[in-house]
């Protein structure tokens, strides 16, 4: 501590000739001083600094200096001390002061003076007091890293840790706190402290712009495959026209037609719906949306990231002939609560995920309910007349997750299922009022374990699963009868993966499904088609049980930095009790070679099989139809991959799948072949071919904006024996002949584009175009041209299915718009999302009629049947 000293001038003295040496006491006999001495003055101070080992005590040093000519102190010498430590203090200090000279006559002289020094004790300091807080994101509670903190307008910044955390130690009074973040709008916050005490703050930033297109990927795969289109974030959630559902937005992708525009099963590259497989880590998904066209049955918030691959699937992708479709579940966060509600003109939902730190734990439980069923069941009931029956429909899913970390080990137990109903409910004041409905349900139970193993990364998992397809007849208040698919499952698989040098990567696998189905009558209703009950007929009775076992192997080489090679062989069994086992293996080759850091070249083939496959999944049916064999393909695909820019993709590829067996059923041949054990009926296989190519420019997630525009040319045929018809509507001929796939789009366009605004709007649109599918008469109306009956009149004639016309081409407009608001720890979204916000008309099949006009003449007329899908979402999400 600086203290004061005190100078007096008092006893002032020359030296002889100007000599800085001899006594210390004016001469016995001074000579006349001629000129007056002018004293020397203060130019620069040095205080001295209380001993820090002396507490409380005062004192004082008086001290003799010698000042010479220029002012310096040449001399100090204590004259009196109180204390050692205070004299010593003094003697220091007083070597640096700094006076102007004396001087007499006008020339400077060295004197000697005295000088004392006080000591006081320091006066305590302040006491500080701690201020504790973190720096988050308004809205979504984010912490924000390295966000500066300057106080009272100070140069110096103190900076959040990793967690947004920060501790400032300040005194008492008020303070002005400016905090600073990157993407946020800086704020200043004031703050009254006082003795005593410890605050704890939160301060809240305004981000600029909310959920920019932006991303953090976590360990991003290398891109291996030749065809595989990630998905992320907004990309999956912001896409107009998919009402936030992840798994809609594959629609959008290249190599996909559609059914029907809302119906959301993809036809992949000229492949059945049910060839191409839906996975949710590793969990095949029996049903993918409810009721067809409503929501998906998973949660969107469940789903971090989705891979899409339309052609060459890795091996661990087995008993597929089309494509796969994988969503990634979001990993838990480890920090604090999250939730999520939304509600809409569909349904509503909840997301609660609470993570346990302290024991390493995370529950997730999500699940939505249908009322717009409810709604309309309600509208329609009101247009009923009395003692008819009532309109019900209802839909609703759950998922639960519990995941534990054990060392370096994670496991994992999930949980998730979906309910279906559509139907008429008898009037029950009404014996004779008739009724009925379809009910589907799935659930789904999955444990599974990752860890290190043998220096590699090892994954285990068991699903149990029960599948159930229902159809219910009801008389009055009673339930005279039920038909029922049902289908119990017990699946594991394994898989191993370890990089065995730099350059070689190695990757085994295997995977069992059990399933025990059977078709399940109840009451005295009967059967699909049945006219009376038959103990014999297998289909009052049956019962079918089937394993289904793979394994495969794959190998990631890099020969240099721009060759990838990945080799795979799969290979599988396929079992039917009693004793029908149908084998297959399947080699798999992708080959990648970079010509640039920006171009890449990509090739691939390999085969594939799958049991028989109907529409869609409906447990049972895939299970009996493999008495009539596998179905048999190779996949062939190449092309180029250009990345402009860090956000700008092009990409384009051709494909050629022969399909040397295709067994492509519906539920009536199913049925039939089943009652009839195949007795008499003919052989529902037959070969085919798709080819086509693709091309996509995609603007990734980043800045203000992402979208993407693809378009895909798909040619599908199937070889098949096909009835010739005359002019009169007789079978003339049979013959085997080239015919266009039910399913085939020849020309497909997508274009989407997403924008975010100031003041956090967003605005984004879809335009989709397609040719029209084949009139083939197997999903819509069968072609007919003019001929005539035996009276000359007329008529309608089947046209045959090599030469069926197309239903019209369909172009469709989709929009979305949003707006988000930051509230203190929450965000809120509203929205509008419209399928077909262009209001167009879809053509679905065409209506032959034959009219007979009242002068006896007959017209024919052929009127095309437009259903205008318009799907809008009006809704709100809050999330915590």
């Amino acid at each position: 501590m600086k203290l004061s000293r005190l100078v007096l001038l008092t006893l002032l003295w020359p030296l002889e000739n100007g000599h800085t040496q001899g006594a210390s006491h004016p001469p016995d006999n001074p000579k006349v001083i001629e000129a007056t001495l002018v004293p020397p003055s203060l130019l620069s101070d040095s205080p001295a600094t209380y001993p820090s080992d002396l507490k409380g005590e005062s004192g004082e040093v008086s001290l003799e200096l010698l000042v010479d000519e220029t002012g310096q102190v040449a001399q100090v010498s204590v004259v009196d001390a109180t204390n050692e430590r205070f004299a010593q203090a003094a003697r220091e200090a007083a070597r640096h002061l700094s006076f102007n000279p004396a001087t007499q006559g006008g020339q400077p002289v060295a004197v000697r003076l005295p000088f004392v020094y006080r000591f006081e004790p320091p006066a305590p300091p302040p006491e500080l007091v701690r201020l504790r807080g973190s720096v988050r994101t308004r809205g979504t509670r984010r912490p924000l890293s390295t966000a500066a903190l300057f106080v009272d307008g100070g140069p110096s910044p103190t900076q959040t840790d990793a967690e947004g955390l920060f501790t400032l130690e300040l005194p008492p009074g008020v303070h002005a706190l400016e905090v600073r973040a990157a993407g946020h709008v800086p704020q200043t916050f004031r703050e009254t402290l006082q003795t005593g005490q410890e605050l704890e703050v939160i301060y809240r930033l305004e981000p600029l712009t909310l959920s920019p297109y932006e991303t953090v990927v976590r360990d991003e795969r290398e891109r291996t495959e030749v065809s595989r289109i990630t998905l992320r974030e907004q990309e999956l959630r912001e896409v107009p026209g998919t009402q936030g559902d992840p798994f809609r937005v594959v629609m959008l992708m290249p190599g996909v037609g559609s059914l029907a525009s809302g119906a959301s099963y993809p036809v992949v590259r000229g492949s059945q719906p049910a060839a191409t497989g839906f996975f949710l880590d590793g969990i095949r998904v029996p049903m993918l949306y409810h009721l067809l066209v409503g929501s998906a049955v998973v949660h969107p918030d469940f789903i971090e990231s989705l891979d899409f691959h339309p052609g060459m699937p890795s091996v661990r992708y087995g008993r597929l002939l089309g494509g796969a479709v994988e969503g990634h579940v979001r990993r838990p966060r480890e920090q604090r609560l999250h939730a999520t509600a939304y509600a809409d003109l569909i349904n509503s939902g909840v997301f609660v995920e609470q993570p346990f730190p302290s024991t390493g734990t995370s529950v997730s439980v999500a699940g939505r309910i249908s009322y717009s069923a409810l709604l309309l069941s309600a509208v329609a009931n009101t247009l009923q007349q009395p003692g008819a029956g009532r309109v019900r429909a209802n839909f609703w899913d759950y998922q639960a997750r519990v995941e534990q970390k054990v060392g370096t080990a994670r496991v994992r137990l999930f949980a998730l299922g979906s309910s279906d109903g559509l139907g008429v409910r008898p009037d029950a004041s009404t014996p004779s009022s008739e009724g009925g409905g379809l009910a589907t349900r799935f659930h789904r139970v999955d444990l599974r374990g990752q860890s290190p193993l043998g220096g590699g990364e090892a994954e285990l998992g068991l699903t149990l699963g029960l599948d159930d397809m229902g159809l219910l007849g009801e008389q009055g208040p009673q339930r005279v009868g039920e038909f029922a698919l049902r289908q119990a499952s017990v699946s594991a698989r394994a898989r191993w993966t370890r990089q065995l040098t730099p350059e070689l990567g190695l990757t085994l696998g295997a995977d069992a499904e059990h399933r025990r189905a059977a078709l399940s009558i109840l009451g005295t209703a009967l059967p699909p088609g049945a006219r009376e009950m038959d103990p014999s007929n297998p289909l009052q009775r049956p019962s079918t049980i089937a394993l289904m076992s793979g394994a495969h192997v794959e190998f990631h080489w890099r020969p240099s930095p721009r060759w990838s090679v990945v080799p795979g062989l799969r290979a599988d069994a396929y079992h039917l009790v009693p004793g029908l086992t149908h084998w297959a293996v399947e080699p798999r080759l992708a080959v990648r070679h970079a010509l640039t850091e920006a171009l890449t070249l990509k090739a691939g083939a390999g085969l594939f099989h799958q049991p028989p496959t109907v529409l869609l999944h409906v447990p049972v049916m895939d299970t009996l139809a493999l008495r009539y064999g596998l179905q048999a393909g190779a996949q062939v695909a190449g092309g180029v991959e250009w990345k402009v820019s860090d956000v700008l993709e092009l990409s384009t590829e051709a494909f050629f799948n022969p399909l040397w067996r295709t067994v492509e059923l519906d539920l009536g041949q199913v049925a039939e072949n089943y009652r009839r054990r195949g007795v008499g009926l003919p052989d529902p296989s037959a070969r085919g071919l798709a080819y086509g190519f693709e091309l996509m420019a995609r603007r990734t997630l980043g800045r203000q904006w992402f979208g993407w525009v693809s378009y895909s040319f798909l040619r599908s045929r199937r070889w098949v024996r096909i009835n010739r018809h005359d002019d009169m509507n007789r079978v003339v001929d049979q013959i085997e002949a080239s015919v266009p796939f039910a399913f085939e789009q020849a020309h497909v366009l997508n274009t989407a584009l997403s924008f975010r605004f100031a003041n956090n709007y967003t605005l984004g649109t879809v335009v989709h175009f397609n040719t029209g599918r084949p009139e083939s008469g197997e999903i819509t109306s069968r072609s007919h041209r003019q001929g005539r009956d035996a009276q000359g009149q007329p008529i309608w004639v089947r046209e045959d299915r090599d030469r069926v016309t197309r239903l019209a081409p369909f172009v469709r407009v989709d929009l979305r718009a949003a707006k988000s608001w930051t509230l203190e720890d929450f965000t809120l979204d509203a929205y509008l999302d419209v399928l077909n916000v262009s209001l167009q008309q879809e053509v679905l099949a065409y209506d032959y009629q034959r009219n007979v006009l009242a002068d006896g003449t007959t017209q024919l007329e052929r009127k095309p049947l437009r259903l205008p899908v318009i799907l809008p979402m009006l809704g709100v999400k809050a999330s915590y």
